[in-house]
């Protein structure tokens, strides 16, 4: 090669790395315009003037109740959309239109909604055989909170797991005891076919987590759907009783229990510390009253992967209340009560917002309410008509109001101004010694969401 050509070749090569250099630029300069044209022209399927966070009314529904008496009830003023129920195992639907719809299936049901009628669908299951048991329908999930008692303190616990997608779920259980956190290789991987509900009897195999959680009294669980997703309800035959275990909120730093009912009988807090780290807990009760430290100790130690249990009684006596709980780690927490010949069960809830729905019921029910922080004023619509009823509650104060046998439905809705309002049903039937009953959290009605943020990538244009 002659000394000329040796210094061309170089200067060939620059150009060349210049040249792929300014065309890449140019690439990813187009890609980059390209990306963001798609993301204001084509949201996810918002207008376009949509930005995340927005909220867009909800236009689907899905729920799994367990067999028992079902009551679906549609927000009122839906013009259309359809709500169709039938068994989770398929076959003919048991109700398909968009109006309200009660019946006593012996198979475990689906509802699902769509259109107008999915906004603040609210479905309840309950059951009255060895004590009166209800529960809230659940919504498809990758995680569940519970937190009752432990095979150790009842006779029978079982995990139901309903699967209403088209593909296989894979579920995990998680579990933490007065005694600290039940880890092990058990309760891992447990498969839920389509269309079906896994029935899961903790402590009696090893997808129930074996030998490990046989012997615990206090038990919080941790439901992790690791493929898929699933409805999940936990079911308690007591020695006295039986019930379900409302789903609990997310770990948080202060949490709301509502509805603890007054009168006599056993009412413990079960507070969960999932984190590896030991909590400090301020426990307070928010009574007619006003706010009353359980045994008149500020603050307690709870050990890091353990369910602390405090008894309520002594500071409550006959008064209904919310317990309030901050720490300075992420808890869960619930409560277990005992009244005559039956058992139930509160958790932490969040406040009901912008407004909650009432499916109606046949039983006498005790509607509570807590302001925690400001004062609130609540008003009670029946939903086929009548006089609405505005209540008000004090700030740090709880009130209790009574909700007659075929009241029907009702429409909870805290006016504009309020401070934030937890609310609980408690449902009773027969009196005394025989009483039964079940508690009820109240959640908020799902009528709007927020859209997601949406992101782009270059690799999908750039190799």
């Amino acid at each position: 090669m002659s000394p000329r050509s040796r210094r061309r070749t170089p200067n060939a090569r620059v150009v060349g790395l210049a040249g792929s250099r300014g065309a890449t630029a140019l690439l990813v300069g187009v890609a980059v315009l390209a990306l963001a044209g798609v993301a204001r022209l084509v949201p996810l399927g918002a207008a376009p003037e949509a930005r995340a966070g927005t909220r867009v009314p909800v236009t689907s529904a899905l729920l799994a109740c367990p067999a028992g008496d079902v009551a679906v009830q549609p927000w009122p003023g839906a013009r259309d959309g359809r709500i169709t129920v039938a068994p989770v195992t398929g076959g003919a639907p048991l109700s398909d239109g968009g109006a309200a719809w009660s019946a006593s299936p012996r198979a475990d049901v689906a509802v699902r909604a769509a259109g107008g009628a999915a906004a603040g669908l609210a479905a309840e299951q309950t059951r009255d055989d060895v004590g009166l048991a209800g529960t809230r329908c659940a919504e498809p999930a990758v995680e569940h909170w519970f937190t009752g008692p432990g095979p150790g303190a009842a006779e029978r616990v079982e995990v139901h797991l309903t699967n209403l997608d088209p593909r296989p779920a894979s579920v995990d259980l998680h579990a933490y005891s007065g005694d600290g956190p039940l880890d092990g290789t058990d309760g891992r991987g447990i498969t839920v076919e389509p269309a079906t509900t896994r029935v899961v009897r903790l402590g009696a195999s090893a997808e129930g987590l074996g030998d490990l959680v046989r012997t615990a009294r206090e038990l919080t669980l941790r439901v992790v759907a690791t493929t898929g997703r699933v409805a999940a309800a936990v079911h308690v035959r007591a020695d006295a009783g039986a019930d379900w275990l409302p789903r609990a909120a997310a770990p948080a730093r202060e949490i709301i229990v509502p509805g603890v009912p007054g009168g006599s009988g056993e009412r413990r807090l079960l507070v969960a510390v999932p984190g590896g780290e030991d909590a400090r807990l301020r426990i307070e009760t928010i009574t007619a009253q006003g706010v009353v430290t359980p045994g008149g100790r500020g603050t307690l130690e709870a050990f890091a992967g353990t369910v602390t249990a405090v008894d309520l009684h002594p500071s409550l006596a006959a008064r209904p209340a919310a317990v309030r709980v901050t720490a300075d780690r992420p808890v869960v927490a619930g409560v277990a009560v005992r009244r005559g010949s039956d058992v139930a069960y509160g958790a932490s809830a969040g406040p009901v917002g912008g407004g909650a729905l009432l499916p109606a019921s046949r039983r006498d029910a005790w509607l509570t309410l807590t302001a925690p922080r400001a004062g609130a004023t609540v008003v009670l619509t029946p939903v086929g008509g009548g006089a609405p009823q505005r209540l008000t509650v004090a700030a740090g104060r709880t009130a209790e109001t009574r909700i007659a046998a075929g009241t029907g439905a009702l429409l909870v809705q805290p006016e504009r101004g309020s401070g934030p309002v937890y609310a609980a049903r408690l449902l009773t039937a027969g009196g005394g010694s025989d009483v039964r009953l079940t508690l009820l959290p109240v959640p908020e009605a799902a009528r709007t969401t927020a859209l997601p943020p949406v992101g782009g990538t270059r690799r999908v244009l750039i190799p």
